[in-house]
């Protein structure tokens, strides 16, 4: 990609002066190491991520200016492996304990299940209507009140609160044993087994004080695996996606020991994902670039200046002429010296050229090559355009590359016509629940032993849907990789991002401000260029500068004003003469006359 960096700049401060630190590559950006940190912290994030880039290799990636996709996929996989790992430990001990002892640590299923019904019930929007609060509150506070009448039972029944009710017996026999603890089950009360699982007694199921010791150990043994699975996320967090580490990609255990499959396609992603030649899906062309804002699209007549001599106008013509004053926006002020850290500084130009990704056969054959780009860029930046465009594209990565502004723009003569399209996108800064990966990891890490404990018995009772969940997803995917025929399948464009994937709905204040500013800069300055363009060739530009104002202002364009009624305003009035001279009055904002 023929992307512009920082110019040298003259010193005009002394040379003690601290220049302009270099730019982070891709593949060490902020952006980059949150994401990975996102697919520890979101399983529903990180299955897209996978669906996406590993399971439909047919598709392009979208491009990833600013973050390195193969890398967040490295990390998704690792944290799948790894979640499938502790899912299957802790199902295995659930199963092992159901038949250690003789079914009674299953009883504690039927709470887990009333949990996950309201969780499921009650989704995972921060404000759920009252349809699905209501209904997923009885099923939680259900399952809890079950899961602590059946927790009170097993500790009762692990201390001997079985039996006949004497502390000893004075005969000589033991508190709690065989003899006693079928005689106490012979009585007429219904036991633990009757009242939960109803048929059980006749079965001639019976539950010893040390079958209810094995429980509580199977399920202390659960809360261990919770634990340790947490802990492990945060030594990640404070190890190789450490900001200290990260940059060191080449030492990322994630990207080191995978399958063929995962190295073709990590070779893919990074061969796509920045190149100026943009693979695109007829229904999502700029996939990857953010939240569309809204679109410049100008036509104005190429009516020549009387006082000028005309000249021949391109598309390249123009483009040259915008592309020197947005790259005057990387200079500080005058006085300012290099110290500037705007990030202006480091904007970033080049041209791009968007190819439908149908009619292919092979992914391999998109013509990502210097010299088959170079002709493709050669003959769209003269085209009038349908499928295949070419764009001047105009980016800054703000805040560590997590507040993008990309401005794709395009400029077309033809007919005595010309045509303006500017297509500006701002991808928003990452999940907040990203953002707070360090803190949370941190939070975990100096947390003491019973901090760490609570959190991880209150999670014993979800733990064995959560892992069927985990388990029957990982079933899932890989029937539908072996059955789902996307080895073969005809190349496709993009359908997700994975930048976008994991954006917030909006910025900070500060951020929207900084979005406005980058905006508002390289719009005027392209504006500016087409208008040198057309002047220098000898035509008028009144028309295209009352339709840059009119358009910056969310006015409507007035093609002509002769013979013409209007008023602006809420009590504004206009006034205007016919042809015999006299005042034609005309009516105010509200319609009066």
């Amino acid at each position: 990609m023929n992307t512009a960096f920082v110019p040298q700049q003259p010193q005009p401060t002394p040379a003690a002066a601290p220049s302009a630190a270099p730019p982070t590559p891709p593949h060490a950006s902020e952006a980059t190491r949150l994401l990975c940190a996102g697919t520890y912290l979101d399983p529903g994030y990180r299955d897209k991520v996978i669906d996406e880039l590993h399971l439909n290799e047919q598709r392009f990636v979208a491009p990833s200016l600013g973050l390195d996709a193969a890398r967040v996929l490295a990390h998704a996989l690792r944290a799948r492996r790894r979640e499938l790992q502790w899912a299957g430990a802790v199902i295995g001990l659930w199963l092992v304990g159901a038949a250690l002892t003789q079914g009674l640590l299953a009883l504690y299923l039927l709470p887990s299940l009333y949990l996950a019904i309201g969780t499921r019930i009650r989704g995972s929007a921060p404000k759920a209507p009252l349809y699905r609060t209501l209904p997923a509150f009885l099923f939680r506070w259900w399952g809890r009140i079950l899961l602590a009448v059946l927790a009170v039972i097993t500790v009762i029944a692990a201390f001997g609160g079985g039996d006949d009710g004497t502390p000893s017996d004075p005969y000589g026999g033991s508190y709690g044993s065989y003899g006693s603890y079928d005689s106490y089950r012979s009585s007429e009360s219904p036991d633990l087994s009757d009242v939960l699982l109803p048929g059980s007694g006749d079965a001639g199921t019976s539950f010893r004080p040390w079958q209810a010791w094995a429980v509580l150990v199977v399920l202390a043994l659960v809360a261990v695996c919770l634990a340790a699975q947490r802990g492990q996320f945060a030594r990640v967090l404070a190890a190789e996606l450490s900001p200290q580490r990260f940059p060191d990609a080449a030492g990322d255990p994630a990207e080191q020991g995978e399958s063929r499959r995962f190295q073709w396609l990590r070779h893919r992603i990074r061969t796509e994902q920045r190149a100026p030649l943009v693979m695109y899906h007829e229904a999502r062309p700029f996939c990857g670039a953010g939240e569309a804002q809204q679109d410049w699209v100008l036509a104005v007549e190429l009516r020549p200046d009387a006082m000028k001599k005309q000249q021949p106008i391109s598309n390249r013509l123009v483009l040259e002429k915008i592309r020197p004053l947005v790259e005057r926006l990387r200079l500080p002020a005058e006085h300012a010296g290099t110290a500037v850290r705007d990030r202006l500084r480091r904007l970033e130009i080049d041209e791009c050229v968007f190819l439908p990704a149908e009619g292919l056969l092979r992914r391999e054959d998109a013509p990502y090559q210097p010299q088959a780009f170079e002709e493709h860029r050669a003959h769209a930046v003269e085209e009038g355009a349908e499928k295949r465009r070419h764009f001047l594209r105009i980016r800054v990565g703000g805040w560590e590359e997590e507040l993008v502004v990309t401005v794709f723009v395009r400029v077309h003569t033809q007919g005595r016509m010309l045509m303006l399209e500017i297509a500006p996108h701002v991808l928003q800064p990452v999940r907040p629940l990203f953002k707070e990966a360090d803190r949370t990891a941190h939070r975990y890490r100096h947390n003491n032993w019973l901090g760490k404990a609570v959190w991880a018995v209150t999670r014993v009772p979800g733990s064995p849907a959560g892992s069927l969940i985990v388990l029957g997803r990982a079933v899932a995917y890989g029937w539908r990789l072996l059955t789902g025929g996307y080895a073969n399948a005809l190349p496709d464009g993009p359908a997700l991002s994975v930048r976008e994937l994991g954006s917030a709905e909006a910025g900070s204040q500060f951020q929207e401000m900084d979005a406005a500013r980058y905006l508002t800069s390289i719009q005027d300055r392209v504006a500016n260029g087409v208008r040198t363009a057309l002047a220098e060739a000898g035509y008028q530009t009144g028309e295209f500068v009352q339709q840059i104002n009119n358009i910056s202002n969310g006015g409507v364009h007035i093609g002509s004003v002769e013979g013409s009624t209007f008023a602006v305003g809420d009590h504004s009035s206009a006034s205007s003469t016919n042809g015999g001279g006299e005042p034609r009055k005309g009516a105010d904002a509200h319609g009066n006359g």
